[in-house]
């Protein structure tokens, strides 16, 4: 019997004990999750491609990571963000903060590295503290986080 609400708020066709049995169990769960093929193309659009935390000092390792196979330490404030699945093309945008607790010091992320070319499979950064990105002094930092959106 279909649900029924009439003109004076009656409601017909429940039954007490609310939904029978077997309605809604873990298979029916199982066959309707949400999973990444059943997003629309705007919604992936919209998600975060790669995200990394990792410690930028002494040995570079991650903490933590969606997408990204491993961080390449190039020298003193210099990393390469390596991803485990490359993206659709280089028309990303990747975000990067950090902090280090030496204290008081004026860090500046820098994403794409000049002297390297951005890829599908690898983003640059570099963190540094003074100047406009021309005079600069490379550090490395106690914690860097970096986002990739496509």
């Amino acid at each position: 019997m279909p649900i029924a609400i009439n003109g004076s708020g009656t409601i017909t066709g429940i039954s007490v004990g609310g939904i029978p049995d077997g309605t809604v169990d873990t298979d029916v769960l199982a066959a309707n999750a949400v999973t990444y093929a059943k997003i629309g193309t705007t919604e992936q659009g919209q998600l975060c491609k790669a995200w990394v935390n990792f410690n930028g000092t002494s040995t570079v390792a991650i903490r933590a990571s969606y997408n990204v196979s491993s961080i390449t330490d190039n020298g003193t404030g210099d990393y390469t963000v390596n991803f485990t699945t490359a993206l659709a093309d280089t028309n990303y945008v990747g975000v990067a903060l950090s902090n280090d607790n030496s204290g008081g010091t004026n860090l500046v992320i820098a994403s794409e590295n000049q002297s390297r070319t951005k890829s599908t499979s690898a983003f640059n950064i570099w963190t540094a503290y003074g100047g406009n990105g021309v005079n600069k002094t490379l550090y490395d930092v106690n914690t860097i986080n970096v986002a990739i959106f496509r």
